[in-house]
């Protein structure tokens, strides 16, 4: 055997090797993935059944910005059952890879399509998350393109996936009324069912306001956490408990990509608003039958809302002008 048959042997044997090291770590990491889901799976038990699939009317996202409608709900005696606890939109936009979101007073009164008046958190109870996008494009001017429904007996374990060593808030007060826990004030870390307190609380002198407020805190808090190492590596996991906790119509593809999306913009905070802006409504008034409500300025709430969402708006120049808009990079 001649030297340059040697060589091409040898090459060829090199190439082998490669090859077979790398299949043995593309079979590694597909093993590592398939067992975080299963074992997210595992952690968050059986997935519920439901008797049919939601009917969600919602047209096809245009120029790379989609709107997800976002609700938190569960059943709990005392409370308003069925209804949504708490309704946000997630906006995001696929050029910049950045994350707005818009949180909707669950008291505000509106017309509810085929019910006539209601509060806003009653649509869900009436019609679930198709009548409450028919009520916030009726309402509000805008079109929501999918939903998200996150159960919240769920959202303590996987924010403890996320952050394992849980989230810092600055508590103002004593917290604990309607939550089933006690939170001192001061500066502290929170773990999963801490935090869904923290954020729940509402008997305080902002009610609902605060909640929100405490809400859009925690969201930025959490998506800053989601950008480390840690819990990029548990992404398959919270993907796994996402199945059973998480009851969403978007598909796989669309997921990943604003997760990566959202990831690779890990320096970019998440701008946030509140419906209604300030100035724009009355103290909460009662009616008959439904209770305190929140009369607002459909108008003026809605070209807000407008403007907020804009991708040619200047995000410096709209958090100076409304002080319901914040941005949060912590």
């Amino acid at each position: 055997m001649n030297r340059s048959e040697r060589r091409t042997r040898k090459k060829k044997k090199k190439i082998w090797v490669i090859l077979l090291l790398l299949f043995l770590l593309i079979g590694g990491v597909s093993y590592f993935l398939f067992d975080q889901f299963k074992a997210g799976q595992s952690l968050a038990g059986e997935k519920p059944d439901k008797d049919e699939e939601d009917i969600f009317n919602a047209p096809e996202p245009q120029y790379g910005e989609i709107n997800i409608l976002l609700l938190g709900s569960d059943a709990r005696p005392n409370d308003d059952e069925g209804r949504s606890d708490s309704l946000m939109i997630g906006h995001y936009n696929q050029k910049t890879k950045e994350l707005k979101t818009v949180s909707i007073m669950r008291d505000i009164y509106v017309d509810i399509p085929g019910h006539g008046k209601h509060k806003m958190n009653a649509a869900y109870s009436l019609g679930g998350p198709e009548l409450v996008r028919q009520t916030i494009k009726e309402n509000l001017g805008i079109d929501i393109h999918y939903f998200a429904e996150v159960n919240f007996d769920g959202f303590p374990k996987m924010v403890d996936v996320i952050a394992p060593d849980g989230i810092e808030v600055d508590i103002p007060y004593k917290m604990s009324h309607g939550i089933n826990m006690t939170l001192e004030p001061g500066v502290q870390r929170l773990n999963g069912d801490e935090l869904l307190g923290y954020v729940r609380f509402r008997h305080d002198s902002k009610s609902d306001f605060g909640r929100v407020e405490r809400q859009q805190e925690a969201l930025a808090k959490l998506k800053t956490e989601a950008s480390s190492l840690h819990s990029i590596l548990s992404l398959p996991k919270l993907l796994g408990m996402a199945d059973s906790y998480v009851h969403t119509n978007l598909d796989k593809k669309t997921m990943i990509s604003i997760g990566k999306g959202l990831l690779s913009n890990k320096e970019s905070g998440i701008e946030s608003m509140r419906l209604p802006i300030d100035g724009s409504f009355d103290e909460k008034q009662r009616i008959p039958g439904v209770g305190q409500v929140l009369m607002i300025d459909f108008e003026e709430n809605s070209q807000a809302l407008k403007d907020f969402l804009s991708s040619d708006s200047d995000n410096s120049t709209s958090t100076n002008k409304n002080t319901d808009v914040n941005t949060d990079s912590e």
